[in-house]
């Protein structure tokens, strides 16, 4: 490492403590008013109607949505409250569990040591995770027939867990109930309850058993990226939270993303809610400070962080730059447009409809699906358990983060599919 690149982290690392502890503006955003960036301010406040619509009607109980074009904040909103019980409003600071949207995190940081040199991404997960060599598939019985195991034909790589094609699942309800069973009895870990274990634990035992297919033979969404949360601990020699941190959070200034929130911020975070039998919120107190419990060492990847909208803007502004936010580059330019860009081919994403592609570690909008949604050809998303969601589209020069804190099932809520409709709606070039 140059004398200059060892003295720039000597410095952010002295930096770290006062950047993360509030010492900048959480909403510290290049703005521009809308008019300049074409887009109408009198159409924007249709997406203040609808969230506030779905307060009144009780279908949420607060958000945050920020929407950014040509690099800058032309809306930044809070509506509802962080707190009902408590009558506490919402603020455009309120902190929000992220839930699945830290995956895009995770899926960065590897790519930043693809960047680096430190990662192939058609390496073994065995060369870093040993216990992943060897692995077994299991193979459904049928007509009553009991499941067999057979030897994978190849070992999952970086690439196939960065594009959910490992063979990992998430042992959710519907989902293939002979391998959900092992799953449950191995006691893995989703990243969403309270633990006292650390990440590599879980992902040892996750290592023992059988992957849904051959890899790279079809998309399953699952827990390939806490696999990939424990390969930059291996790759970096740090933890997660300490990777994020030093490589990502303080240079782009991300001051209110942990996995972890500190004492002083804890009342920032909002409430957590679910839709109860009249459709309407009600507290999810089981859960509800999931984030406070247990151990404090436990960093999932596709699952832990918590953070502001303004917070996941910097991090969707330094995409939309190719890598860069202000004077930071995280990212090479062409390692971004690899990472937004279908990795899978003709693979069937499933769920993810309209978007009907997979990157590195985004769902991409292909030609395949070209006006099934308001979004343009190549934009990319991704979104969180608790009804939260983001999406950039490089061809409008146009990103949007939508936080609120609704726990899955999310019944009729229809907010995701409006608010892209009233965005694109509001622009006027």
């Amino acid at each position: 490492m140059s004398c200059v690149a060892s003295t720039r982290w000597i410095l952010l690392a002295l930096l770290a403590p006062a950047l993360l502890a509030g010492g900048v503006r959480a909403d510290d955003l290049p703005r521009a008013k809308p008019a300049a960036v074409g887009v109408s301010s009198e159409k924007l406040a249709r997406i203040d109607e609808l969230f506030e619509t779905a307060v009144k009607e009780r279908q949420i109980a607060g958000s945050v949505v920020l929407i950014a074009r040509k690099g800058q904040v032309v809306h930044l909103k809070a509506a509802g409250f962080a707190d009902a019980e408590a009558k506490k409003p919402m603020a455009t600071d309120t902190i929000f569990r992220l839930a699945s949207m830290t995956k895009p995190v995770t899926s960065v940081a590897v790519m930043m040591l693809v960047d680096d040199g430190k990662l192939r991404l058609d390496d073994t997960v065995s060369k870093y995770l040993p216990g992943f060599k060897g692995q077994k598939v299991l193979v459904p019985g049928k007509d009553g027939a009991e499941d067999k195991l057979v030897d994978a034909e190849r070992e999952v790589t970086i690439r196939d867990l960065l594009t959910h094609t490992s063979g990992l699942i998430y042992a959710f309800p519907g989902v293939d109930e002979g391998l959900a069973k092992r799953y449950n009895e191995a006691t893995i870990n989703f990243g969403f309850g309270p633990t006292t274990e650390r990440i590599g634990d879980n992902v040892n035992r996750l290592a023992t058993l059988p992957l849904a297919h051959q890899p790279g033979k079809a998309f399953t969404y699952g827990l390939s990226t806490d696999v990939l949360g424990r390969v930059v601990e291996v790759a970096s020699s740090k933890d997660l939270d300490e990777f994020f941190r030093e490589r990502i959070f303080v240079p782009l200034r991300m001051a209110d993303t942990s996995f972890l929130p500190p004492p002083e911020k804890a009342g920032r975070v909002a409430a957590l809610y679910k839709l109860g039998e009249d459709g309407k919120v009600v507290r999810q107190d089981k859960g509800a400070a999931w984030s406070y419990d247990g151990s404090k060492n436990y960093f999932s990847g596709g699952a832990g962080l918590l953070g502001t909208a303004s917070d996941y803007g910097r991090f969707l502004l330094m995409l939309q730059g190719g890598g860069r936010l202000g004077g930071t580059q995280l990212l090479k330019p062409e390692t971004v447009k690899q990472m937004t860009t279908n990795q899978i081919g003709e693979l069937n994403v499933g769920p993810l409809s309209p978007l009907d592609g997979f990157g590195l570690g985004f769902a991409v909008l292909t030609e395949r699906n070209k006006g099934k949604t308001a979004m343009s050809v190549g934009s990319y998303s991704w979104g969180g358990a608790f009804y939260t969601t983001f999406w950039v589209d490089p061809q409008k020069e146009l990103a949007a983060v939508m936080l609120t804190q609704v726990a899955l099932p999310w019944g009729d809520l229809k907010l995701m599919e409006e608010l892209p409709k009233r965005t694109y709606e509001a622009l006027t070039e």
